[in-house]
């Protein structure tokens, strides 16, 4: 019975979510999300800040232990309050209000609709590998070049503005696939399901291919005289050179600074494994299987992170130079635009192996931008249902038969609108460098939110309680807060402009406060 046949004294149901995703799908967001071009590129930056392949490993096993302590310890918070928004909810439950806007305000700016942009630009770039015409150098509509503008530790500017091909291949899968998201979670999961299979088996067959087409005379100089060339530089006696800031001086650090240093790099290779957490009000059975994809989800894809870089040592050596003319010559620290995956493929096979890794990038940025489409505009929602953001965006689409449950249509469509106006100006890149310290920040804080929570709330329902509680997240809290100060003292480009952004949020906060004063749906009761 459609809603205009139903009797007068039976009104049409209110559209609401619909739990129409499982374990799998769930699992799959998180894969999806973690996976996008990352791995394939940041250990050529980390090798040449570290200089030892062990000290490469142990950065990449650091990455995976916080990794997967956060997963294990968001698990609680996702089983105690299964509901559209995740982060945004424990923030605002265990922290309060305005710890939730500044996070969903920061998510909103910068952290997804910026790596969504990046994203979408690096699949732009390596469709290029295809179509030489696609490229950033290519432009359609040329505005402006912004210069750099010194502002004590930060730099602004240093963009350029307007539509080239590979941002317009970003605008056109960023279109597409949040037109996709418009017509149900079915649909989207769905092809996430899809691109996440493809991506995870695309990811095994570069280590498969790594193992089999292993070169001796990397393995030698990453490997050899009894492993003493893998543990070369990572002494604890041995300091290593960091620049301190942009243009700053060069100081010598141990080793545990540069691995925490570096962590900027494969930490946030590793990011987005808690946008399922967004996505909480559409997931079956969300008590068991939040916490089962985090667990599942996170582990697999560190294990294939760690592999990957095992891989890289046994095909190409560590050390290099940026103008030798060959690829082993060049190694991991200098791989060409630092495409290191690229540069293991070319050298086990060729030109067509450097396009095989073309294509499986293709595929995984694909997948990476559809899971964080579909998963973030689940927050604003959540936001808006607190009066904290556009009124129109806490609103779902009536479910059509094959849908499954609302879609918060709106909340997509704003979402692609910001997320093209970054592509267009050049400026995600930059705004992601600001805001890696301020997304570490929020996991810590986020973190603390259990132990409020336990404190706070003790007779809430917990069908799951965090793994190692209450050391492996005070771990977690203090590794992550040793790390944030690392980056505050050396790497003050990272933090300070990060910070700025979330800060900018508070008067924000109070004007959207005030105007949705008069707010009476709660976000946990749409979901």
């Amino acid at each position: 019975m459609t809603p205009s046949n139903l009797p007068q004294n039976q009104p049409a149901a209110a559209p609401h979510f619909v739990r129409g995703m499982g374990l799998f799908s769930a699992t799959a967001i998180v894969m999806g999300s973690m996976i996008g071009s990352g791995i394939f590129i940041v250990s050529a930056d980390m090798s040449r800040t570290e200089g030892s392949p062990a000290l490469l490993i142990a950065a990449w096993l650091v990455t995976a232990l916080m990794t997967l302590i956060g997963a294990l310890s968001y698990g609680e918070l996702a089983a105690m309050m299964p509901k559209a928004g995740g982060q945004y909810v424990y923030l605002r439950e265990s922290l309060g209000p305005l710890c939730g806007f500044l996070y969903g305000w920061t998510l909103f700016l910068v952290i997804q609709t910026g790596t969504i942009a990046a994203v979408g630009v690096a699949f732009g770039k390596f469709l290029g590998v295809f179509f030489p015409s696609v490229s950033a150098g290519h432009w359609l509509w040329y505005i402006a070049h912004v210069p750099a503008i010194p502002i004590g530790p930060m730099v602004l500017g240093n963009m350029d503005i307007g539509l080239n091909t590979a941002n317009l291949a970003a605008i056109v899968i960023i279109t597409l696939l949040t037109l996709l998201n418009t017509f149900g979670v079915k649909l989207g999961a769905s092809v996430q399901n899809v691109f996440t299979s493809a991506k995870v088996l695309a990811l095994a067959a570069v280590v498969l291919v790594g193992f089999i087409a292993k070169n001796t005379a990397a393995i030698a100089a990453n490997f050899g005289a009894g492993w003493h060339n893998f543990w070369a530089g990572a002494s604890w006696h041995t300091t290593h050179a960091v620049q301190v800031g942009v243009g700053g001086p060069t100081a010598f650090v141990g080793l545990l600074t540069v691995v925490a240093v570096v962590q900027v790099g494969s930490l946030f290779s590793a990011d987005a494994w808690n946008n399922v957490t967004f996505t909480a009000g559409e997931i079956e059975n969300p008590r068991r299987n939040l916490p089962l994809s985090l667990a599942l989800g996170t582990g697999v894809v560190l294990l294939l992170y760690i592999f990957c870089n095992f891989v890289y040592l046994s095909v190409l050596p560590m050390a290099g130079s940026p103008i030798a003319s060959t690829i082993a010559g060049r190694g991991i620290q200098f791989a060409t635009q630092d495409r290191v995956a690229t540069a293991v493929m070319e050298s086990a096979f060729g030109a067509i192996g450097a396009r095989l890794m073309a294509a499986a990038i293709l595929i995984s940025t694909f997948g990476c931008v559809n899971g964080m489409l579909l998963a973030g505009a689940r927050v604003y929602y959540a936001m808006s249902r607190d009066g904290l953001f556009f009124s129109s965006v806490g609103k779902l689409s009536r479910p059509s038969s094959h849908s499954g449950g609302g879609v918060p249509v709106n909340s997509l469509w704003v979402q692609w609108a910001w997320t093209c106006l970054l592509c267009l100006s050049g400026s995600y890149g930059q705004l992601l460098d600001y805001v890696i310290f301020a997304v570490l920040v929020f996991y810590i804080l986020t973190i603390v939110g259990l132990f409020v929570l336990r404190r706070t709330q003790p007779d809430a329902p917990r069908p799951y309680r965090a793994f190692g509680y209450p050391v492996l997240p005070a771990l977690y809290i203090l590794s992550a807060a040793w790390i944030c100060v690392v980056l505050l003292r050396y790497k003050s480009q990272y933090t300070w402009p990060g910070l700025v952004l979330v800060l900018l949020g508070i008067p924000v906060y109070l004007l959207w406060n005030r105007m949705g004063a008069g707010s009476t749906t709660a976000a946990e009761d749409a979901s």
